[in-house]
């Protein structure tokens, strides 16, 4: 539940359901079982700690030897970094950014950390591996783009009710964008649906399941990791595919940039697709038998073979399974 907001029946309190970062703030779980996290899904890169910094900043080796960030929490966690942002007085023009403009100390301590448990098999690099928020840097790559994209009486309109000029927002995207410790941030995102062209770039047999007690449960995950050799791979053979086959725009154009994107990082990384708040969206049984890693691989395969109407019945399948996250998009 955000921040300032009661469940239905008002049994919690305003901050039940969101985890905080803080030590002496505890978490506490909000008994409504329709306070949902965001229907948002990731691709993300998990660096080797050493990748992070020469030496990483102490902060940070503390994040990580903590554990980092609570995964259920991250959707919460970006929504009240934003909130906190937008309810300041005045108005910061950028999450997880001080009044001054200078980014606030979560810059180093907001971090994902994967548990080396969790390392697919075969990737012989040592961990930790950590996969920073970089909440502010992300905003300002999409605060840059809004500035270049929008129309002016738009772009004016949300300016002024954020108290700043044009000049100063490309000043402060600017230097929020100097916060990566790579050149791209760690992490991208999508809401409702997942891009088919990622599925490309995992094993479908990699992929991590946990049901829990149904879609509510904060513990529900589905997700796959795959060491970064891999997916590089994968990219750059299904790029080639498909580009020979469709050209360069759609699938192929998001491979192409995904590729691109995966070797800003450390080659000793680990990519992680993960369905995140989409998992509420699914019923256990639906969710339990999604076969979309496998029918993207399929999809590849068939192209390899101009197999056309296994193609046809693939991506009929596809649409049928995504079409009804796309329907409830649609009806919000």
């Amino acid at each position: 539940m955000r921040r300032g907001t009661v469940c239905s029946s008002r049994q919690c309190p305003p901050d039940a359901g969101y985890r905080h970062v803080d030590a002496d703030r505890p978490w506490s779980a909000c008994h409504d079982a329709r306070v949902l996290r965001p229907f948002v899904a990731y691709l993300r890169v998990y660096e080797p700690l050493r990748a992070l910094g020469d030496p990483p900043a102490k902060q940070l080796v503390e994040a990580v030897s903590a554990g980092g960030l609570s995964r259920i929490g991250i959707g919460e966690r970006e929504q009240w970094m934003w909130l906190k942002s937008q309810t300041a007085a005045p108005a910061r023009l950028l999450p997880a950014q001080l009044r001054d403009g200078r980014p606030s100390s979560s810059l180093v301590t907001d971090v994902l950390v994967l548990d080396p448990a969790d390392v697919p098999a075969g990737h012989s690099a040592e961990g930790p591996f950590a996969c920073p928020l970089e909440l502010r840097a992300r905003s300002a790559a999409a605060l840059s783009t809004f500035l270049a994209d929008a129309e002016p009486a738009l772009r004016i309109a949300i300016l002024e009710a954020g108290g700043a000029t044009a000049d100063r927002a490309r000043a402060q995207t600017k230097a929020a964008m100097s916060d990566l410790t790579a050149a791209a941030a760690h992490t991208l995102t999508t809401t409702w649906t997942v891009p088919l062209p990622w599925f490309s770039l995992v094993d479908p047999d990699e992929r991590k399941l946990v049901l829990g007690s149904g879609p509510a449960d904060p513990v529900r995950e589905a997700s796959w990791r795959t060491p970064m050799s891999a997916a590089l791979r994968r990219a750059s053979e299904a790029g080639e595919l498909i580009e020979t086959t469709f050209g360069d725009s759609g699938p192929g154009r998001v491979l192409s940039q995904t590729r691109q994107w995966l070797e800003s990082f450390h080659p000793d990384s680990v990519v992680e697709l993960d369905y995140g708040g989409l998992v509420q969206l699914f019923a256990d049984s639906l969710l339990d038998a999604d076969s979309t890693a496998e029918e993207v691989h399929d999809i590849l395969d068939a192209l390899r073979t101009g197999n056309v109407e296994e193609l046809a019945e693939l991506f009929s399948q596809l649409r049928e399974f995504w079409g009804d996250l796309a329907a409830k998009e649609h009806s919000n």
